[in-house]
């Protein structure tokens, strides 16, 4: 019985990071692929068939393996991501967020993202 709780939970997490990870895709302030990885570890313990599932997805299941395998991410989606991070950043701090302190942490997430996507390794294309 607590080994299906625990099953079950680590399923519920994993669906939680998994939708956290697919929103990312859309909105730049979410780490896609650290949300993936999380989903992946959740399963991994506590569905084989929902591991087996992410890993081969043909769009979740390349952020994951590209990753776990050291591969890199394009110079092109870095340059999106980045970009579109920053236009985002900037339009919600100059004109939606009023609250100093709020907008000082979201600049700060920014550079910390910004960071990340940068020490990830650029992915060569191979033709």
């Amino acid at each position: 019985m607590k080994d299906t709780l625990v099953k079950g939970i680590l399923v519920f997490s994993g669906t939680f990071f998994l939708v956290l990870g697919i929103i990312g895709i859309f909105i730049p302030i979410l780490p896609t692929t650290p949300f993936l990885l999380l989903a992946a570890a959740c399963y991994a313990k506590g569905s084989k068939k929902f591991y087996n599932w992410l890993i081969n997805n043909k769009l979740l299941g390349k952020y994951i393996s590209d990753y776990r395998e050291g591969r890199g991410i394009p110079l092109f989606v870095k340059i999106i991501s980045i970009t579109v991070l920053w236009i985002t950043i900037l339009i919600s701090t100059i004109i939606v967020i009023t609250n100093y302190l709020i907008q000082i942490i979201l600049i700060i997430i920014a550079i910390g993202v910004t960071i990340h996507i940068l020490t990830i390794k650029t992915k060569n294309k191979k033709i």
